[in-house]
Parts: structure tokens; C-alpha cells; sequence
């Protein structure tokens, strides 16, 4: 299949991995952080850290919109569907997130709530059609990736004048997050890693471009690589990461060529820009508040703003206290750190976060890393 057996070709990548040995300095270790969660599920499905040379360490970070809904948002979600006799939808991975009091979505839904799983934001305006006399929610999680769709759909809403329709919006930026990673005072406070340089995300970046990432480059001297999810597509990011290191450069290399440009797409920047704006601030799991860091939905369709509609009112839940996800998605720990990694907190039995989407990274290194961390014992 083009754009995919050739970027999974084993001997290629052990010409990369051997390229990669002969590049590194003996004298120097390397800490990239894969941002988004299509790498980190790569890395671990395919052994990419296995073919890196050990000077270069890879790091997890919080580019799973799944892993980064922080508690006080789902319960949000669960408070409409029992208490408000709201139809609420969401995505497949958001209805497993752990929330407040034992719950889920999946569990509230056990409990009488009317909650459903969909595939796409249209789908939601569908069941508003097909329910008239009920309210009906839909819950819009993701980075820049699934924010158009929404945009789409509040506007098509509005065209309708579908008045049982709205939306919690909970989409998030990625560089507003990758600005609090490198300055904020309180992520250090909880704890950081010595970062070299980011491999950028994919998706999000047939959005909004390259042109976005130069501001880490120039300013915080990072250099960015922003790369395709296959395995071939990671190592050549890191690759590209290790001479910037090496020859002192700080710029955005696009390794995704062969669909992301510097400018993006312009039309689905301005439908989004048309329907949302920036929030002050926002949280994220592991990261706390990060300012101007997500959307909000503008005044011109505020009728759709589920927040206003329902008069709702956000507050903080803290995480589990036995679940490391916070330190996950920050570097500052891998999830074998966890004490109930793959005991207590399983796939099927998400404590965490990080465990429900199979792009986090516990659920990642569950699903394709665990049994190499057993050592092996000679005969």
C-alpha cells in the first residue's frame, strides 16, 4: 500500500538505525519528546527505541487529547446525562476516561445515562434531528486534527436551527502546550526533563502548518522535526533531530512532506477561526492550567455552547493519587514507574488516563513493551 509498506521496510530502517549510530557524539546524550500519541504508539507497536542507539532517549508527552481530559471534565459529560436528561456523544476513548467517584461515561451509561458513542461530530446532529424533544450534547475532545469537524458541525447546527444541539468543547492547541512544557514555573514545580527537541505532530499539522513550531526554534532553541506516524517516518525525525543537535541548529524540518506544508489548511483554519476563539485558560491532566491553551465557542453561536446553555460550572478533581499519568505525559516518568501499571490499571481496567486510548503511553507499552522489560535469563 503506497505511503505505508515503504515506511515499514525493515531494511531501511536498520540503514537508518546504523546511520543513526555512526551520527551520535560519544560525548553527549539526546532527549527528544515524541508530543504527539501516533508516535509514541508507533515507537512502542514497532521497536523503534530497540533500533536507537542508547544515548538517544525518547519521551513521552501529553499528545493524547484522551490522555490529557482532566477529571472535572468528564464529569461534566456524566452530570448532564443523569442529572440533566441530556443525549450525550462522544468519541469511542472518551467513554472510558476515569472520572470522579469511581465513574465513566461507559459506567455512567450502565446507570441510565444516555450516552453514546459516535463516530464523527455529524453524527451528533443526527440523533438531535432524530430526537427533537431531547436535548442532545455533543462532548468534542482533540487537538487541531478534530476541531474543524466540530466547527462544521455548530455551524450546520446554526444553518438548521437546530435548537436541542450543542457542544462541550474541550479541544486543545499543541503549541500553546509545548510553550508551557519549556517556561512554566508550576511544570517545573511538579517536575520536568531536559528536552533537546520535539518531533512535531502529523495530523495536527496538515492543520495548522509547520509555520507554527518556528517560534520554539528561534526563541527556546529547540529544534522541531515534524513527522509522519510510521515507524520509517519516527527514526528519520530523530535522525534529522540528531545533526540539528549536533551542528548547533535550532530550526522546523518537516520530515511530512508528503502532506504537511509551512501555511497548512487555510480553509480549515478559517472555519475554525470563524466559530471559536481562545480561552484564558484551561486545564490539562499533568500540566495543570495552561493559558490561551484551547477553544471556546464565539459569541455569534453561542446558543450551541453547551457551558452557557446548561449554566455549568467547571471544577478541579484531583487524579487518582496512586496513578503516575501526570508525570507520564510530562517525561518525568515512564509507565513502568507506575506501582499499578499492568496490576491494578489495565486496558480493561483503566485507573489512569493514559491506559484507555491505545495512543497513551501506558496503553502503548501494555500493548507491544511490557514483556521486554523482562530480563532475560541465560540457560
Amino acid at each position: 500500500m503506497k505511503y505505508i509498506d515503504e515506511f515499514r521496510d525493515g531494511a531501511v530502517a536498520q540503514k537508518i538505525a546504523q546511520r543513526l549510530a555512526a551520527e551520535v557524539r560519544s560525548d553527549r546524550r539526546y532527549a527528544f519528546m515524541e508530543f504527539c500519541g501516533g508516535h509514541t504508539h508507533a515507537i512502542s507497536r514497532y521497536g523503534v527505541a530497540e533500533l536507537l542507539p542508547a544515548s538517544v532517549r525518547m519521551i513521552h508527552g501529553p499528545g493524547c487529547p484522551v490522555c490529557v481530559l482532566p477529571i472535572g471534565r468528564i464529569d461534566l459529560a456524566i452530570h448532564l446525562a443523569l442529572e440533566r436528561n441530556a443525549i450525550v456523544c462522544t468519541y469511542g476513548d472518551t467513554m472510558r476516561v476515569p472520572a470522579s467517584g469511581g465513574l465513566s461515561m461507559m459506567k455512567a451509561k450502565a446507570r441510565g445515562g444516555d450516552i453514546r458513542m459516535v463516530y464523527s461530530a455529524a453524527d451528533s446532529l443526527r440523533i438531535a434531528r432524530e430526537n427533537p424533544d431531547r436535548q442532545v450534547v455533543f462532548f468534542a475532545i482533540g487537538f487541531e486534527t478534530t476541531t474543524p469537524p466540530t466547527a462544521l458541525t455548530i455551524a450546520q447546527a446554526k444553518a438548521e436551527q437546530l435548537a436541542n444541539f450543542s457542544v462541550l468543547c474541550c479541544h486543545v492547541l499543541t503549541p500553546s502546550a509545548i510553550t508551557h512544557i519549556l517556561q512554566s514555573p508550576e511544570v517545573r514545580e511538579f517536575g520536568t526533563v531536559p528536552i533537546d527537541g520535539f518531533i512535531g505532530p502529523a495530523h495536527v499539522s496538515i492543520v495548522i502548518g509547520s509555520q507554527p513550531y518556528e517560534h520554539f526554534a528561534q526563541e527556546y532553541r529547540k529544534p522541531v522535526v515534524i513527522a509522519g506516524f510510521e515507524p520509517l517516518d519516527v527514526m528519520q525525525a530523530v535522525l534529522m533531530l540528531v545533526r540539528q543537535v549536533n551542528e548547533g541548529r535550532a530550526e522546523v524540518e518537516n520530515e511530512f512532506t508528503r502532506a504537511v506544508t509551512r501555511g497548512g489548511n487555510l480553509a480549515a483554519q478559517k472555519l475554525v477561526s470563524d466559530v471559536f476563539e481562545l480561552r484564558s485558560r484551561f486545564e490539562w491532566r499533568g500540566l495543570g492550567e495552561v493559558p490561551y491553551s484551547a477553544m471556546k465557542i464565539r459569541p455569534a453561536y453561542i446558543e450551541f455552547d453547551a457551558e452557557k446553555r446548561f449554566e455549568l460550572s467547571y471544577t478541579p478533581v484531583a487524579d487518582n493519587k496512586a496513578c503516575e499519568c501526570g508525570a507520564i505525559l510530562r517525561g518525568v516518568k515512564k509507565p513502568t514507574d507506575c506501582k499499578i501499571f499492568g496490576t491494578v490499571c489495565t486496558p480493561e481496567n483503566p485507573v489512569g488516563s493514559c491506559m484507555v486510548s491505545s495512543e497513551g503511553a501506558c496503553a502503548a507499552h501494555y500493548a507491544y513493551g511490557r514483556f521486554r522489560d523482562i530480563p532475560v535469563v541465560a540457560a
